[in-house]
């Protein structure tokens, strides 16, 4: 009987010591649960502070480059008012230098043929006059398009011959070799139903003066 009880009182320990292990390896399972959980929450909150300031960073820098193209443009456009403003006060002012009055075309003497086979007639006017000049200084005529002295030398062509500049076609406008300070110039009207040769010459100070004009076939 002595026996019995000692194996029951063993049995009995053991079972609680079997408990008692159990418990114990649940409860460090469970604090490691914890010790997991809280780190990974630490960690991800801290990954999250640190992302932060670098799109608080990235939204600067993106607005710092929308300012930067407006201040871009808004110079861009400003100069490009600047320049258009300036384009159109030269072009006044060149307007201004070649407008002339109308000539008197009472005065014109007129005569058969011309400098070639190909002039019906030609006109010479003592009412013609420099048509005005935006130039200063020592004058050497400039062949060139794009330039001031080509401009005036058109404006005196059409004031000759009352066609107007956008509606004249130029075939050659270049020196007259037979005269100093001359120039002459071949051009049409874009319908085609006038075409004339002009004889024009540099008076200093006062811009380009008709001389003669030769109607061509």
């Amino acid at each position: 009987m002595s026996n019995d009880l000692n194996q029951n009182s063993r049995s009995g320990f053991r079972a609680k010591r079997k408990k008692t292990n159990i418990v114990l390896n649940s409860l460090i399972i469970i604090v490691l649960l914890l010790i997991i959980f809280v780190a990974y929450n630490i960690f991800a909150s801290g990954d999250d502070n640190v992302a932060e300031p670098k799109k608080d960073t990235q939204t600067t820098e993106q607005k710092q480059k929308v300012v930067k193209e407006k201040k871009e443009e808004k110079v861009s456009k400003k100069e490009e008012e600047t320049s258009q403003a300036e384009n159109t006060e030269d072009e006044n002012q060149s307007e201004e230098a070649t407008t002339s009055e109308k000539p008197d075309e009472s005065q014109a003497v007129v005569t058969e043929g011309g400098s070639s086979s190909d002039v019906s007639q030609s006109v010479e006017n003592p009412s013609w006059k420099p048509v005005g000049t935006t130039q200063s200084g020592e004058h050497t005529p400039v062949y060139d398009e794009n330039s001031a002295d080509w401009q005036e030398m058109l404006a005196a062509m059409s004031y000759a011959t009352g066609i107007d500049k956008s509606n004249m076609t130029v075939y050659w406008l270049g020196r007259d070799k037979s005269t100093q300070n001359g120039s002459v110039g071949t051009i049409e009207s874009k319908d085609q139903k006038q075409k004339f040769r002009v004889y024009i010459k540099w008076v200093d100070g006062q811009g380009w003066m008709p001389t003669r004009v030769e109607q061509l076939q």
